[in-house]
């Protein structure tokens, strides 16, 4: 008879994917241990094993569920009614709010890629894209011309990613500049610069 899912399943696996990023992201995807993971949540390796049944599902699990967050929490600030300005900055915020409290989570994302099959990593990418097709495409709006001559479009989308991906290592939430103000930074280097960009 299979076994059936307790009640708060989600929550227990959600608390099991956090500790797992945190072990990774503090040892590394080749140090960190299946061993090591249980311990720091708290359960046995056989209950691990029973979820993941190797340190690439888990990775799998831990990155696919951190990509989904951030593209539940896009889609929903989406909004086609706004300014395109106040459109992109409302991206930009949904981004930096759901990568609070995730930094594990974003290291393990960026570093333990490479422990994952070829399917796993085409999943990822497909979640990945659907995340920068929102941005990009308001972006063109804002500028049409990124898309004239030279194919500009995907490096400035990829430049707001790579201020928003990097803020983990520096950003400290209640230091002099909050989650907030870095949004319109982030946005405004954006919108000012690309009119440049030529």
């Amino acid at each position: 008879m299979a076994r059936t899912r307790a009640s708060d399943f989600a929550e227990k696996q959600q608390d099991l994917l956090r500790n797992a990023a945190a072990v990774i992201a503090e040892q590394g995807m080749d140090k960190a241990s299946m061993s090591q993971i249980a311990d720091r949540a708290g359960v046995s390796k056989a209950l691990l094993y029973h979820y993941y049944p190797g340190k690439d599902a888990l990775i799998f699990a831990i990155i696919e569920t951190h990509l989904l967050d951030v593209d539940e929490a896009v889609e929903a600030a989406d909004d086609a009614s706004l300014a395109d300005r106040d459109r992109l900055r409302k991206l930009v915020g949904a981004v930096l709010d759901i990568y609070r409290g995730a930094d594990n989570e974003h290291i393990v994302q960026l570093n333990a890629k490479r422990a994952l099959t070829a399917d796993q990593q085409q999943a990822l990418a497909e979640i990945e894209r659907r995340i920068v097709r929102r941005f990009s495409t308001v972006i063109d709006r804002i500028n049409p011309d990124l898309q004239n001559g030279r194919p500009l479009l995907m490096p400035v989308t990829m430049s707001l990613f790579g201020m928003m991906n990097w803020v983990y290592m520096w950003f400290r939430d209640g230091g002099p500049v909050t989650r907030e103000d870095y949004a319109d930074i982030a946005t405004t280097l954006i919108l000012e610069g690309i009119k440049a960009v030529r």
